[in-house]
């Protein structure tokens, strides 16, 4: 390898030497955690010494406290000393996803590790924030799992690993400014998965206390100023049901609608029409608020999605689709109900999985007989804006955090060799 491709892209002020090529384990000493013989799952105590498996770092992080760890007494603790980790140590995974690797902090230092885990002490003169960024690299990644033993179930052993040839600066001042860059960072992302995390809980709480439940007639959680009870009504009485149909082409953009996406363009879902000029004579014109119930059931839509259509343009939708139009009530708030799982019981109950497993089966009748818990409007218009607002908020931090997880692989990419 010439000398300048043994140089990063990236670098910080006042280093310009190559970096060397090592073998992983000429330095850090890396092994294996105890195996069923030593260890049984018999041993695990309530409340002692936490013991680390590969399920407790998938993400490549570690948890700060005991819970949900199986455990070992002080006496088993003391019979497993050679299994101890010190913070700075890396863990990696010994069999699964045989790329993972996590890096112990003071948190977890004391605790052991168990015979799915490898366990790596970075030698004298290695930084352990490096090389556990190093070893997050694809390049890294790549190599280990092309030398991993089994294709079900990919594994490695001491021997694999330290003989994985890794490329690093031989300045351990380098080394170290390089790892408090990647920590900060990993710090900031944890920051915003963090709140990421708990503004989806918040909605999901919110979509399960400001709807009522069956038999009440006012919601868990309500915004003050308001105390009457909500009413009932029939989704017949405050929607009537598309039947106008596209017969003089006059719309030829056709829309699907998404579980994941709602409302979208056909062209923009598939990447071209699955429609044409030929079929879509029969198709349903679906106008800007329409809402629209696709019956195909999926793991975020066990009943199938029911979507407004929020284009601001007009469409057209396949007949199997079931389309309406609403009135007297906030569209809206409309749809943050149908986002909920409220009227899940209903469709249970009335309707079915049909033959095709795939899509749920309701008469148009039945389905137009859903109870429509019906507060007065002024209430209806505080409850869609408040959620509308959540969920732009929660967005806002998905993007910054999507932002903060690109700019670490792109530094991934530049600031190694």
């Amino acid at each position: 390898m010439a000398e300048t491709a043994k140089k990063p892209a990236i670098r910080f002020k006042g280093f310009t030497g190559a970096w060397e090529q090592r073998k992983f384990g000429d330095i850090s000493e890396i092994k294996t955690g105890p195996f069923g013989s030593t260890l049984h799952a018999g041993d695990y105590v309530t409340d002692g010494v936490p013991i680390i498996t590969t399920e407790h770092f998938k993400t490549g992080t570690l948890q700060n406290d005991k819970e949900g760890l199986p455990q070992v007494s002080q006496e088993d603790y003391e019979r497993l000393l050679s299994y101890v980790l010190n913070d700075g140590d890396v863990v990696f995974s010994r069999v699964g996803s045989v790329d993972v690797n996590a890096l112990i902090t003071p948190f977890q230092d004391g605790w052991l590790f168990s015979g799915r885990v490898l366990r790596v002490r970075p030698s004298r003169g290695s930084d352990s924030q490096f090389l556990h960024t190093l070893l997050e690299t694809e390049d890294v990644k790549n190599d280990i799992r092309a030398r991993a033993v089994g294709q079900t179930m990919p594994s490695i052993n001491t021997e694999i690993l330290k003989a994985t040839i890794l490329l690093l600066p031989t300045s351990e001042t380098e080394q170290r400014q390089i790892g408090a860059c990647f920590r900060q960072l990993d710090h900031l992302i944890t920051l915003h998965q963090r709140k990421y995390d708990k503004l989806v809980n918040v909605k999901k709480s919110c979509l399960e206390k400001m709807f009522p439940k069956n038999g009440s007639n006012v919601p868990e959680i309500r915004f003050s100023g308001f105390t009457e009870a909500w009413e009932q009504r029939k989704l017949r009485n405050i929607a009537d049901k598309v039947t106008e149909k596209n017969a003089d082409l006059a719309v030829l953009e056709t829309f699907t609608n998404s579980a994941e996406f709602g409302i979208i363009s056909q062209r923009d879902f598939f990447d071209h029409d699955i429609s044409n000029a030929e079929n879509i004579g029969g198709y349903y014109v679906v106008k800007n608020e329409d809402f629209v119930y696709n019956p195909r059931i999926s793991v975020t839509a066990p009943v199938g999605p029911i979507n407004r259509n929020k284009l601001g343009r007009n469409g057209v939708m396949s007949p199997l689709y079931t389309v309406f139009r609403t009135h007297d009530i906030d569209t809206t708030y409309l749809e943050w109900f149908f986002k909920s799982a409220s009227w899940h019981d209903f469709m249970h109950y009335n309707g079915d999985s049909g033959a095709r497993s795939d899509r749920f089966s309701i008469k148009d009748a039945v389905f137009f007989e859903m109870s429509i818990p019906y507060p007065e409007i002024a209430e209806q218009r505080k409850i869609g804006r408040y959620l509308d607002q959540l969920d732009n908020l929660i967005t806002l931090h998905q993007r910054e955090l999507e932002k903060l997880q690109n700019l670490k692989k792109a530094c991934l990419e530049k600031m190694f060799v």
